[in-house]
């Protein structure tokens, strides 16, 4: 069993070591699917631990030896991310279990945090619903891709926001397939765009905005945008 845990969390070690003991049983359920997501509590914390599905035989053997774990690449993911000063829960360690010198078992753990919005809200509303909310996602994917980091999984589940004081903020989960320093061209950028949930109105008034803020030519990117989307929703 390998476990890498922050320093600032040292004090959680024993938490993060009985996680292959008590996962299944401690905990609230945040979801099910093919990894699992728990919010639990310690140390007068609230920490988010997400157990990564055990990878097909390929997979265990590239993970032992080639690439690294999902649980590693979130952890390391993440502090890049804090780095450059975008949202992220902190991560506070991530596990990795071997057998037969093969990966099994992973985990990766992260401080809970309280954006009780989804950008999956977009999905049946109007773009004089939810206006202000798509404006501020535009400026802030904008901005990330200034500062060269590209969501690879930039889905409506894996952006949370919430409002505070007419402002909204966003931060990102699910880290584990992300690059960093490299330039996000306008090819690139209209392909990051293509799983947003909303109607086509919606997305096109975020394209708009997102394209004025990146120097783009607005009517060529909403194109660009459309034809990625459309076929993404199709396939």
């Amino acid at each position: 069993m390998h476990i890498t845990i922050h320093p600032e969390y040292s004090f959680l070690t024993p938490f993060v070591e009985r996680l292959p003991i008590c996962f299944e049983q401690d905990g609230e359920f945040l979801y099910i699917g093919r990894n699992k997501l728990k919010i639990m509590h310690t140390d007068h914390l609230d920490i988010t631990v997400k157990s990564f599905k055990i990878p097909h035989i390929i997979n265990r053997v590239a993970y032992a030896f080639f690439r690294p774990s999902k649980a590693k690449r979130s952890y390391w993911n993440a502090l890049k991310l804090q780095d450059k000063g975008i949202c992220t829960p902190s991560p506070i360690a991530y596990m990795e279990e071997k057998k037969k010198g093969l990966l099994s078992r992973s985990f990766y753990v992260s401080l809970y945090v309280c954006y009780p919005g989804l950008m999956r809200e977009l999905r049946d509303r109007s773009l004089c619903e939810v206006k202000d909310l798509a404006e501020a996602f535009a400026h802030f994917t904008a901005d990330i891709h200034n500062r060269q980091v590209y969501h690879l999984d930039y889905s409506p589940g894996n952006i949370l926001y919430k409002k505070q004081e007419r402002q909204y903020s966003f931060c990102l989960v699910d880290t584990n397939r992300m690059h960093f320093d490299k330039k996000v061209g306008e090819k690139a950028a209209a392909f990051n765009l293509r799983k947003l949930w909303g109607n086509e109105e919606v997305v096109l008034f975020i394209a708009g905005i997102y394209a004025h803020d990146r120097g783009f030519n607005e009517e060529k990117f909403k194109n660009k945008v459309l034809i990625y989307r459309r076929r993404f929703w199709k396939k």
